[in-house]
């Protein structure tokens, strides 16, 4: 979520007070009646990889057998383009930040090639529906450096990939538009 102005920096906060005090469990919730009753003032994006537009993606994909051409088709479903239409724009991200689904054989995704499709995917539904697709990283550190950090971090917290953890450090343009190349240098600058 981002503000707009000072209307919207308001709705965000009370978004975020409600999200913590009467709607948590187990985490901050924000049910999406209460996101549409606040969001005046907003900019919603879709989010990362476990946001309900790339899982919509990831399915179809999955579905047309990890066929870019077909899985283009499926992302014409009502039902998808209703749910991407909520959002004010719609967000990709770098390889590594997904690459855990190539550790998992159940995701059905075996190389960098579907991660790939999968943005180009998120960058035809952008499109199709006249939203923008922004590249955004999911940052979680702000130097490459301190992922040593979060790694020490989630070890103690019990995570078992923790050795694996995606390069989650705030990347300049420059590294962005590297990460984008394969997007081609217009598409690039344009996420």
């Amino acid at each position: 979520l981002l503000a707009q102005d000072a209307v919207g920096l308001y709705n965000l906060y009370r978004l975020v007070s409600l999200s913590h005090i009467r709607y948590f469990h187990s985490r901050p919730r924000i049910p999406r009646s209460l996101l549409q009753y606040f969001r005046t003032g907003l900019l919603i994006g879709s989010a990362c990889e476990s946001g309900e537009v790339f899982q919509s993606v990831l399915a179809v994909y999955r579905e047309s057998g990890n066929d870019p051409a077909q899985a283009a088709v499926g992302l014409r479903d009502l039902k998808i383009v209703r749910l991407a239409r909520f959002y004010d724009y719609l967000e990709i991200q770098p390889l590594a930040n997904n690459r855990f689904y190539l550790r998992d054989p159940a995701s059905g995704l075996q190389s960098d090639a579907d991660l790939q499709n999968l943005n180009r995917l998120v960058c035809q539904l952008g499109e199709q529906l006249h939203k923008p697709v922004c590249a955004t990283c999911d940052v979680h550190f702000l130097e490459k450096r301190d992922a040593e950090l979060r790694r020490i971090l989630l070890t103690d917290m019990g995570y078992e990939d923790a050795q694996e953890q995606a390069d989650l450090y705030f990347r300049t343009t420059e590294e962005m538009l590297e990460e984008f190349a394969y997007l081609g240098p217009e598409r690039a600058q344009a996420a």
